[in-house]
């Protein structure tokens, strides 16, 4: 089964784009079927209740009970394969 993740930064336009596309990268090497769109960290509460997790790299106020990951790894690289194992996980895979 897809798995749907939203990924949330400040403006929805270079970071969340970075960050979406390691991530799906690293999931699907992992033989995990993921679906990845993008947004605002403002506009998730609107959006959260259509995906199985949130992914964003700063505050999020409102995820709807949705689980989140706050993670600047993808951005830097230091600390991508651990959050990549938290993500896998709260996702079932």
């Amino acid at each position: 089964m897809t798995k749907k993740i939203l990924v949330a930064c400040g403006t929805a336009i270079a970071t969340s784009t970075v960050v979406a596309k390691k991530l799906e990268e690293k999931l699907k090497a992992r033989g995990m079927a993921v679906t990845i769109d993008q947004c605002k960290a403002s506009e998730v509460g609107s959006k959260a209740a259509g995906y199985d997790l949130i992914v964003s790299t700063t505050e999020v106020d409102d995820t709807r009970g949705k689980p989140i990951v706050r993670t600047l790894s993808f951005l830097t690289g230091i600390g991508i394969d651990a959050d990549v194992e938290k993500i896998a996980k709260l996702l079932g895979g």
